[in-house]
């Protein structure tokens, strides 16, 4: 009788291998590659190819240029405008004679007092007018309806009432300022959310807390945007204030240069004209950062 052998017993892990040691055999399911982690970078943090204040000043420099070019090639001749050479050095001559630096303080002095009259105007008839509805009967048509009259329009009338001396100047320049400084504030306490009044009510507020610690905050930034507009309006209508019989200012010097065709001492006056208006500006950007530090603001992308 014959033994039959049995097969071989096929084990799928080798004699040789440990059943603890994995198998060399590659797994049929792919391992998940980790992404790679970049950090992220704000807008406002990422590096510009030139500086802002390079950027800024490359217009007015490319302008000068091209000025200063069609000066010296002779299409732009000098009794239509004078080159940026010579009225750098007409600047100069004022300066060092001293007409300028005293139109100068003339024409601010003019401007402060306008601005400080206009100002108290503008910000008692905004209050009267904002804070209360029997004021707002009582003032704001009247205001709306003298703001549509043209103020320099009035130069005549103040001729005649105030006289040619520096009332009419001044009386101008305040008129132009308290209109922008009323529709700013009136506009900016009858912003205030009423939620706020409401919320302050609650805790107890009288209404004089009210006005002092909520409405007027509130209405702060519409007072800003009021100044800086008034200040613009300031030096312009002090242009048409100087032009009513002025014996000393910068629009004396204008109208002096005039009569002589000094295209150079105009250009000057102008640029100084813009110069105490962009330092106005500044006084009051600076004025805002430090009043308005609650309210972020946007700067741009």
């Amino acid at each position: 009788m014959s033994i039959s052998k049995a097969p071989p017993d096929i084990s799928p892990v080798s004699a040789d291998v440990p059943p603890d040691v994995p198998s060399a055999v590659p797994s049929a399911v792919p391992t998940a590659i980790a992404p790679e982690l970049r950090p992220v970078v704000p807008v406002s943090a990422r590096r510009r190819p030139l500086p802002r204040w390079l950027r800024r000043t490359t217009g007015p420099l490319l302008l000068l240029a091209a000025w200063q070019l069609l000066s010296a090639t002779g299409v732009l001749r000098p009794e239509v405008l004078a080159s940026p050479g010579t009225i750098a050095g007409t600047a100069a001559d004022l300066v060092s004679s001293g007409q300028l630096p005293s139109a100068m303080a003339v024409s601010l002095q003019r401007v402060v007092f306008g601005l400080l009259l206009g100002g108290a105007a503008g910000i008692t008839l905004a209050l009267l007018s904002g804070l209360s509805r029997l004021g707002e009967d009582l003032v704001d048509a009247s205001v709306q309806m003298l703001r549509a009259v043209p103020f320099v329009g009035l130069i005549p009338l103040f001729i005649i009432w105030l006289g040619i001396g520096e009332a009419p100047k001044v009386t101008l320049i305040a008129l132009g300022v308290a209109f922008h400084l009323y529709l700013n504030v009136y506009a900016g306490i009858r912003g205030v959310d009423e939620q706020l009044i409401e919320a302050g009510a609650s805790l107890g507020l009288s209404r004089r807390a009210l006005v002092r610690h909520v409405v007027l905050p509130g209405a702060l930034p519409g007072a800003m945007t009021g100044l800086r507009y008034s200040l613009a309006t300031a030096w312009l209508a002090l242009v048409f204030g100087e032009q009513i019989n002025a014996s000393d200012g910068i629009g004396f010097l204008m109208t002096q240069a005039r009569d002589f065709l000094r295209t150079d001492v105009i250009v000057v006056c102008l640029v100084v004209y813009a110069f105490l208006g962009l330092t106005a500006d500044i006084v009051v950007r600076a004025l805002e950062r430090l009043l308005l530090q609650w309210r972020p603001n946007f700067t741009g992308r």
